[in-house]
């Protein structure tokens, strides 16, 4: 039992299962329905004399905010709060005692609490609506710098507008040049693959999510232009992988090239443009 205070919720087991009540109150179930549930799922931990009363305290709190408190529930709870139960178990797991008259203060006020009607139910809460938007369009060319000073690149080739993730698709590139990039070497440019490690000739393509990219990353890229790009790319019919990371790319380029300083080339290349343009494509597994 993880517990940080004395008060009702201040512990792992009752903060969890007061979230799992109102996650499926808020979705629109019944709260009767939900105690019932709640209790057929946590039988070991109904079993567990350590943890059991946390549950109850949970439950009947939850009710009563809900209005639906069952006279068992309230019973129950009246019973181990009058028996001082829930003290001796605070007094077996060696907790002091200026916490233990502070739960005895706080289980009074609690079934106080809960022996007066509440005024009105908690009302649900509205599900938020999302309104997630990839931070990039598809042939957005973006620049940033390697470590060893020369530029280097990335491209979008896709988007997912569902309101819901807002990933965009980044191709990482081989582009490591003095000068900052030009579109016509963006798309002249190959595609980074990777055979650091225990990759094996794979390159760098991955699903990003936007989370990240306006707090960690927005300073390391420059966006430079746009190129055309005719490939459509559905995340159900392409194996890409899915990361949060927008470095991930800048990482894979730094790793490969240290790699590479002893080691061979990958034997696989693949241009830019076989993933921009339409009548062309290549089997990247």
């Amino acid at each position: 039992m993880g517990t940080w205070g004395t008060n009702i919720k201040e512990n792992d087991t009752s903060g969890d299962i007061y979230d799992s009540f109102f996650e499926l109150y808020d979705a629109g179930q019944n709260p009767i329905e939900i105690s019932a549930k709640l209790i057929s799922d946590n039988s070991e931990l109904i079993d567990n004399p350590d943890d059991c009363n946390n549950f109850w305290f949970a439950l009947a709190l939850a009710q009563w905010e809900t209005k639906s408190l069952q006279t068992d529930i309230l019973e129950k709870v009246k019973a181990i709060i009058e028996s001082g139960n829930d003290l001796k178990i605070w007094k077996d797991l060696d907790a002091d005692e200026k916490d233990i008259q502070s739960r005895k203060v706080d289980l009074q006020n609690f079934l106080t609490k809960i022996q007066t009607e509440k005024g009105k139910a908690k009302p649900r809460a509205k599900e938020k609506v999302k309104n997630v938007k990839p931070i990039f369009a598809i042939g957005d060319c973006l620049a940033f710098v390697h470590e060893n000073g020369n530029y280097g690149g990335i491209i979008i080739l896709g988007e997912i507008n569902d309101n819901e993730t807002g990933f965009n698709l980044v191709a990482g590139t081989r582009i490591n040049q003095p000068n900052k990039p030009t579109i016509k070497d963006f798309e002249n440019a190959e595609i980074l693959i990777r055979n650091y490690a225990n990759w094996k000739d794979d390159p760098i393509i991955v699903w990003t999510y936007p989370g990240s990219f306006k707090k960690m990353f927005s300073k390391f890229f420059e966006l430079v232009g746009k190129i055309k790009v005719d490939k459509e790319y559905n995340p159900d019919r392409n194996k890409f992988g899915y990361v949060a990371d927008w470095g991930i790319s800048k990482l894979a380029a730094k790793l490969q090239f240290e790699h590479e300083k002893g080691n061979s080339k990958p034997a696989k290349k693949i241009m830019v443009t076989a993933l921009t343009t339409k009548d062309k494509w290549w089997k990247f597994w």
